[in-house]
């Protein structure tokens, strides 16, 4: 036994002793977008249309119209009908408008929530012009392709008129292609400046309340959030949404965690988040709401293995677990942490080892509430209260799909009378470098095209015994193999025939970025606003 003299991480650590830990927590989808749309939801993101079929795997801009269809069913929607005062502070990244920047048909406030503070988008690198880039660096690519083009053409049009060798060449024709050269030198250079304009800002409720945002404040802003909506409402029921933008690049951390931990900008991040987690905690301690308060801790999918930097790890570990983020099938992608607390309600201490979902959370509040699961539509999620209560031995879940975007890559059989997992694989993304365990030089693994293999057979994993997936089962090696793989696949057949087609929101025509979408506090760029008083 190895006795650690220091806990990293000693709140969410007193959170799992005094809660449920769940081993097994899934999430829905390896990417935010998708993930989040699922856990709002409980349903896969394939049957809401919130994931794509062209390698657009999450909402790329604020000013899209993709997101979260007003159709779709939230639990803060159902809470809400049921007098639950609902709030989400943090990151939402599921859409803002449609047709108009003020329309706000998947803002929070139209999905349920009656307060919303934070992000609108999601925190990017290219908030901070950070040395890692999810688009400041693509874009300024291509533009510096397109200057050098067209700067090319403008020389060549002017030594043309000059020497008469290009008939028809005239001035005009080359002041226009130099003035198209300037705009989009000028734009090169003020590429990462305007994504932080357009993408990095905070909204309260339906108005922009700082932008761009000052990232180094947000944290103590988001913190005093927290306790004023709890304070404000803690004499009735409430729901809280705390979405953190910590462990995501660029990993803003206050100069207080600056330096503190032996694991790097990482470690300094996940330690800053944790110090936030005992912050909430001690609230609702100081309130005395800590019995009567449900507090439930995940993450939407696993570490960006991809996101390094030099000698410097930026994205997190998944530990055993193979693959990250980005990665529908491999564990290390959507296996999560998860962890329930209710004093006593839920048992202290108790870890379960059954495959569970995010998915799982909207049944479960739903029920806990008072409310119905809706009948109109598949709902994904299984209630959890049983399983977390110590009287049902077992999760509900027999079969659990693992889709990456659109495609559906694994499959997990959960055969019960034998206690075992099985993970069969369908499709899975090619690693650059061979074996290297990710795709280094790309933001995340590809879907789909020839970045991916197909098998045939599938490739069989026992996670009850190899939860590492590092040894593939062959007829040879494991006596059922036929069965397992023909029980998986007559169960996606079942559950492909619940699948309805509907707009795909991540697509190209949903996920472009659309001017007159773009919201402002003044007039496109120049968006300046700082609506908060600094926190004391």
């Amino acid at each position: 036994m190895l006795r650690l003299e220091h806990s990293w991480t000693p709140n969410i650590d007193r959170l799992a002793a005094d809660g449920v830990r769940l081993t097994q927590h899934l999430a829905a989808a390896p990417l935010c977008t998708p993930s989040r749309a699922a856990f709002l939801t409980g349903r896969y993101p394939l049957r809401s249309g919130m994931v794509s079929s062209q390698g657009l795997r999450v909402l790329r801009w604020t000013a899209v119209s993709g997101g979260l269809p007003p159709s779709e069913i939230t639990f803060a929607k159902i809470l809400k009908a049921k007098g639950y005062t609902t709030g989400l502070i943090g990151k939402w990244h599921l859409g803002l408008s449609c047709a108009s920047p003020d329309d706000h048909c998947h803002h929070p406030l139209n999905h349920g929530f009656d307060h919303f503070y934070g992000m609108p988008f999601s925190m990017m690198a290219d908030c901070e012009r950070w040395e890692l880039s999810e688009k400041r660096a693509v874009l300024e690519s291509r533009l510096d392709f397109c200057f050098q083009l067209v700067a090319l053409a403008t020389l060549t049009l002017t030594i043309g008129k000059l020497t008469h060798l290009i008939p028809g060449a005239s001035w005009t024709l080359v002041i226009w292609s130099a003035v198209v050269c300037l705009l989009l030198f000028a734009t090169s250079c003020l590429v990462g400046a305007l994504i932080m304009q357009a993408d990095c800002f905070l909204m309260r409720n339906h108005s922009i309340a700082e932008q761009p945002m000052r990232s180094q404040r947000t944290t103590p802003l988001m913190l005093q959030e927290v306790s004023s909506f709890v304070k404000r409402h803690k004499q009735g029921p409430f729901l809280l949404f705390v979405s953190f933008l910590h462990v995501h690049t660029p990993l803003v951390t206050t100069e207080n965690f600056r330096g503190r931990s032996p694991h790097g900008l990482y470690g300094d991040n996940t330690e800053e988040m944790d110090w936030m987690v005992g912050q909430i905690l001690e609230t609702l301690d100081t309130e005395g709401l800590t019995n009567s308060t449900l507090v439930y801790f995940t993450s939407d999918h696993g570490g960006s293995l991809e996101a390094r930097f030099r000698n410097n790890q930026y994205g997190g570990w998944n530990g055993i677990y193979k693959g990250g983020k980005g990665m529908g099938g491999w564990e290390g992608g959507i296996r999560v942490p998860g962890i329930f607390r209710w004093p006593g309600v839920l048992p202290a201490g108790h870890v379960i080892h059954e495959p569970t979902s995010l998915m799982d959370i909207f049944p479960t509040v739903v029920h806990l509430a008072g409310g119905q699961v809706p009948q109109d539509r598949v709902v994904d999620g299984r209630d959890l209260l049983a399983l977390l209560q110590g009287t049902a031995r077992h999760s509900d879940h027999e079969f659990l799909m693992h889709y990456c975007e659109s495609f559906l890559h694994a499959a997990r059989w959960h055969q019960r009378d034998r206690g075992a997992v099985w993970k069969v694989h369908f499709t899975t993304p090619i690693f650059q470098p061979d074996g290297a365990g990710a795709c280094y030089g790309q933001i995340v693994c590809p879907c789909s095209g020839n970045r991916v293999t197909h098998h045939a057979p599938p490739l069989l994993f026992d996670l009850s015994r190899d939860p590492s997936e590092a040894h593939a089962l062959t007829p040879d090696t494991e006596p059922s193999f036929h069965q397992v793989v023909e029980t998986v696949a007559r169960a996606v057949a079942a559950h492909r025939q619940t699948l309805i087609p509907v707009p795909l929101q991540l697509d190209a025509a949903d996920n472009t970025w659309k001017p007159w979408l773009q919201p402002c506090c003044g007039r496109f760029p120049f968006c300046w606003c700082d609506r908060d008083a600094d926190p004391r």
